[in-house]
């Protein structure tokens, strides 16, 4: 390997590919924070009841969560970019049936569509992105740029969704993702070359079944158990979903054309950053909850103005995402993501010292930095993730690094939130007003919300007592929250500094030490010289998958 030519370094095409692949990520967190501004506006509308509004909050995550693997897999059989634009025409249509829907069922419908089209998204066009920019250096900060796109999106859903509903109906918001995806199908066969593995054997369709219902049972289960607490229903759901991805884990290692290749988990760099980015996820979700809750309940803000205070920290974050991976090219990345993942412990100090009277700064001002300090994480990390798996395998790798995220969020909301609302409810028993009913103190138990809707109701002085014990109940909550966060932090920081530390800098030629295995060489190299893979040069040995600086369309 010492004598091969250096990889085709991408041009403008390919940078104005990436732009396309770009938009095409952030509408995924568009749509998400558009729906919860249109949600007040659906309900007078259609009136759904609460199980329906919770199916429409809902269904995009669990179809989203649970057809990646499978998207990713099948993007590397029939192609990536026939797979990105048959989900873009998807997003599109299903786009126009939410914003018409005459009736909450037909909604659902559409949001379930939408949630399948867009688990096409995500892993086509990293997978794609790794293709495009085969030299190191330049896949770097063009991965970088794609998880800019996740920010950008959950930056512009609030902003705009709120413009648009202040002039036109609900549906509005799904109708701007129309115009977005009819750029993306013109766009992409312009400047977007195909890629897919040619000697890739046939979808095997139980395992794809196996995936998806174990993914979507286990996401469920965890969100269920986040809203209604540790019942029987949603835990053995959850327990599904781990005896099906069990089942699935068993059927791969038997098949001689594995539907997911388990042998990527052997690489260090692949199986280590996919727990650091499950890891944050459960972190990152779960404090969006409790900092957004604060600024509502305890400080008091509208929906709208506590989303205009995280702009802020999503503006830096975003910077951050495509500023790391230039860094990434002077710093080996398991300091340069383990320090970055110390610096996130700063802000939940900040938040471990908060009270009901803490001003709003505090959190505006914290959260901020967790954007500045998560760049190297999600950038660098992704790229560890996708850059540790041959070319080939692209699809099926990139896939995983968004069920971590998917699966990390939805833990952390069922986890994290527990730890916070156990918290709350045992403070709100001791200090809540004795002339408060059971029922009524039942109620006020179940979230901040709740208790200060019924304090409202109450008379004088009772009502005071009992909004000031439930947002000093919620502080303390977030306290402990916060406390479990460092923990989880620091052990996080110092296995990826340990376990990573012989990894160069993106792009550098340093070998790593002897005895340290695959992680200081090329990335596909090092994909291709775990157990049981075949010899370096084996990956590159596919002309139809290594496209030359300019690949025919």
């Amino acid at each position: 390997m010492t004598n091969a030519e250096p990889p085709p370094r991408a041009g403008g095409r390919e940078w104005a590919g990436l732009a396309v692949l770009a938009v095409a990520t952030m509408m995924i967190t568009f749509d998400m924070f558009v729906l919860l501004l249109a949600l007040p506006d659906i309900t007078a509308d259609l009136q759904p009841s609460t199980v329906e509004q919770l199916w429409i909050l809902d269904i995009y995550g669990f179809l989203v969560g649970g057809f990646l693997i499978t998207m990713g897999t099948l993007g590397d059989r029939i192609g990536r970019r026939r797979l990105l634009m048959i989900g873009a025409a998807s997003f599109a249509v299903a786009s126009l049936l939410c914003a018409f829907a005459p009736t909450t069922e037909l909604l659902i419908v559409g949001r379930a569509l939408l949630g399948i089209a867009g688990s096409t998204l995500a892993p086509s066009t990293l997978a794609l992105i790794t293709n495009m920019f085969r030299d190191p250096k330049q896949m770097g900060v063009a991965i970088g740029i794609w998880a800019g796109g996740f920010t950008l999106g959950s930056i512009l859903g609030p902003v705009v969704g709120g413009v648009m509903l202040a002039q036109f109906w609900w549906g509005a918001v799904f109708l701007l993702a129309v115009p977005v995806m009819v750029v993306l199908l013109v766009a992409c066969p312009l400047l977007v070359p195909e890629f897919k593995n040619t000697e890739a054997g046939k979808l095997d369709l139980v395992s794809a079944l196996l995936s998806v219902l174990a993914v979507i049972a286990f996401i469920f289960g965890l969100k269920e158990v986040a809203r209604y607490g540790w019942q029987a229903g949603p835990i053995l759901a959850g327990l599904a979903g781990i005896v099906l991805a069990l089942v699935f884990v068993r059927r791969q290692l038997r098949l001689t054309e594995p539907f997911m290749d388990l042998r990527l988990f052997g690489n260090r760099s692949f199986s280590t950053m996919l727990v650091g980015l499950l890891l944050y996820a459960l972190i990152g979700g779960s404090s969006m909850y409790y900092i957004t809750q604060f600024l509502q309940s305890v400080s008091g803000m509208t929906p709208l103005t506590a989303a205009f205070c995280l702009l802020p920290g999503m503006v830096v974050a975003t910077i951050s995402a495509t500023v790391s991976p230039m860094l990434g090219q002077r710093m080996r990345p398991a300091y340069l993501i383990s320090g970055g993942i110390a610096g996130i412990v700063i802000p939940f100090a900040m938040f471990s010292q908060l009270d009901a009277n803490s001003s709003p700064v505090v959190l505006i001002v914290g959260f901020a930095i967790m954007g500045l300090c998560e760049g190297p994480l999600l950038s660098l990390g992704t790229n560890l993730v996708v850059s540790s798996a041959p070319p080939e395998k692209a699809g099926s790798s990139s896939s995983m690094a968004q069920v971590a995220n998917e699966a990390g969020g939805s833990l952390g909301v069922a986890v994290m939130g527990s730890v916070g609302a156990a918290v709350y409810v045992a403070q709100l028993d001791d200090t809540a007003p004795s002339g408060l009913s059971g029922d009524l103190l039942t109620t006020a138990q179940d979230n901040v919300a709740s208790a200060l809707t019924i304090a409202a109701d109450l008379p004088g002085q009772l009502g005071e007592q009992l909004s000031s014990a439930a947002k000093s109940a919620f502080a303390s909550g977030m306290n402990v929250f916060a406390v479990v966060c460092i923990v989880i932090l620091i052990v996080a920081a110092v296995t990826i500094a340990a376990l990573l530390r012989h990894v160069p800098p993106t792009g550098s030629e340093e070998a790593a030490p002897e005895g340290t295995g695959p992680e200081g060489t090329d990335p596909d190299a090092a994909a291709a010289t775990e157990p049981g893979e075949a010899p370096a040069e084996e990956p590159r040995a596919h002309a139809t998958e290594q496209p030359a600086p300019r690949p025919a369309n």
